[in-house]
């Protein structure tokens, strides 16, 4: 009877004569300059900017405080950027959060950030993001109704599966994809700006008088506020997921960043002040699509457009959440903390094929639950307290691990001042939306008891590992996947 090793090495043989007898089965290194910037601007500009920006509106309660807080968002996440760079270049291991985790406060910490994105933020998010891109698709052809429950559902899973099938198959399709969409949904902003700019060249800036009226004084509105702005910056710091694909990340990584937040932030507060150029503060509020809205009152016949574009924007964002979360669940697999299996490659397209399709079976999962949106809500502070951990991580690393390599040295005011806003957004929705807050701490305790059962419990029953391990031969056969071999230091 063949032993499982040896149908392991003779898959190894048959593949590296496919690739080469000089290439080592890693995921590589194909991601330059471009493609980073492609990722996170892709990532970033989803359909936030496009549908709904009247949260922070609504929250600022003035158009004045709302462009500043667009403005302080795009500061406050540039900053944790900054110190993301010193981390993703002194640990170059993909699965950023986790791995700064990791090496910051152990493994618990560590597998209950991963037990999240597990869970929750990713699935959650993909579903969101399908069925965001599905409803505008789906709207010319049901323009005087809202489309039916089923078939934006089946256009979101077809979606979330074409993408999963490019990531599969090529990492090169991959960015290709991520890089023409983010092109299409900076060219869709750009054409609100100049439509905005031209609105108050012919003088209308009824918006702009008195903008500061109204304007918020509790500061648990002007935390919400923030945490609007903060969610459509969200994914400034997923380029560090791939960070093991990324060529000469000592350069390209702080680059990317440096290139994309900027960028983002300047296109966001032009967008808002080009939407306040055509509507009213209420008109903005009353609407629930703001860039379709403003293109119903400025594109004439061309108005159709728009949803296009927010379709195209939340494909992109889907495709760059897709590619980097995978390597998220490849990372923890190969640390020990999810199923083996999840830790190979496939041996001709060299993608992480099996942590490819667990995302994709758990995104799909999410379509069928009709709460999804509350759960994103539960864990959104969750994410706020995590990346906080990662930036208190830099400072607690600078004092375990002196001696660590690290090409960026951030000044630590930036570690600092990003932590005071975590613990402010942190702490001041426990006043305000306790229900929330508390329903996130259930979600992370929820993942204690599997981590005592899955990682620490090291003498599992003989029954138990029997079935897992022909769970991963399985896997291996079916995807003609196995364990990277170890880079060279």
């Amino acid at each position: 009877m063949e032993k499982e090793g040896d149908r392991e090495s003779s898959i190894r043989v048959e593949a590296q004569g496919e690739r080469g007898s000089n290439d080592k089965l890693q995921l590589k290194k194909q991601l330059g300059l471009m493609n980073g910037v492609g990722i996170i601007v892709g990532i970033i500009v989803g359909s936030g900017i496009f549908v709904s920006p009247k949260g922070v509106l609504l929250e600022a309660g003035s158009v004045g405080l709302c462009l500043i807080v667009w403005g302080l968002t795009g500061v406050i996440c540039g900053v944790g950027a900054i110190c993301y760079a010193e981390l993703g270049t002194c640990i170059l291991t993909s699965g950023a959060d986790y791995g700064y985790i990791l090496q910051a406060y152990g493994d618990l910490p560590a597998f209950l950030f991963l037990w999240v994105c597990l869970i929750v933020l990713i699935p959650t998010g993909n579903a969101i993001t399908a069925l965001t891109f599905a409803s505008y698709v789906l709207q010319p052809v049901f323009p005087d109704c809202g489309a039916p429950e089923t078939a934006v559902t089946l256009l979101a899973a077809l979606c979330i599966t074409l993408l999963t099938f490019i990531n599969c198959t090529n990492v090169k399709w991959a960015t290709r994809v991520q890089d023409i969409f983010t092109c299409t949904k900076v060219f869709a902003l750009i054409i609100i700006i100049i439509t905005g700019i031209v609105k108050m060249c012919y003088g209308s800036t009824e918006s702009f008088q008195n903008a500061f009226e109204g304007s918020t004084t509790d500061p648990g509105h002007f935390a919400l506020a923030f945490y609007s702005g903060l969610f459509s910056y969200s994914g400034w710091n997923y380029l560090n997921f791939v960070t093991e694909e990324l060529k000469d990340p000592y350069k390209n990584l702080p680059r990317a960043i440096m290139i994309s937040l900027p960028m983002v932030t300047i296109i966001y507060l032009l967008a808002n002040v080009a939407y306040f150029a055509v509507l009213s503060p209420a008109e903005m509020i009353a609407s629930d699509a703001v860039a379709v809205t403003f293109a119903d009152r400025t594109l004439g016949v061309m108005s159709w457009v728009m949803p296009l574009f927010v379709a195209c924007s939340t494909f992109g964002g889907l495709n760059g959440a897709i590619f980097t979360s995978s390597r998220l669940f490849f990372v923890g697999a190969r640390n020990g903390h999810l199923p083996g299996f999840l830790a190979t490659i496939n041996m001709n397209k060299l993608t992480p094929f099996p942590s490819l399709l667990f995302g994709c079976v758990t995104s799909l999962i999410m379509l069928s639950s009709s709460d999804i949106y509350s759960l994103i809500n539960y864990a959104s502070f969750v994410e706020a307290l995590f990346i906080g951990m990662s930036v208190g991580g830099l400072l607690i690393l600078r004092v375990t691990k002196p001696h660590l390599k690290r090409p960026i040295k951030v000044n630590l005011v930036y570690p600092i001042f990003y932590l005071i806003v975590c613990v402010f957004l942190v702490i001041t929705p426990l006043t305000s939306s306790p229900w929330e807050c508390l329903m996130g701490l259930i979600v992370i305790a929820s993942g204690i008891p599997f981590y005592f059962l899955g990682v620490l419990w090291k003498k599992k029953p003989a029954g138990f590992m029997i079935m897992l391990s022909k769970v991963t031969v399985l896997s291996q056969k079916l995807f003609f996947a196995a364990p990277e071999e170890v880079k060279e230091e």
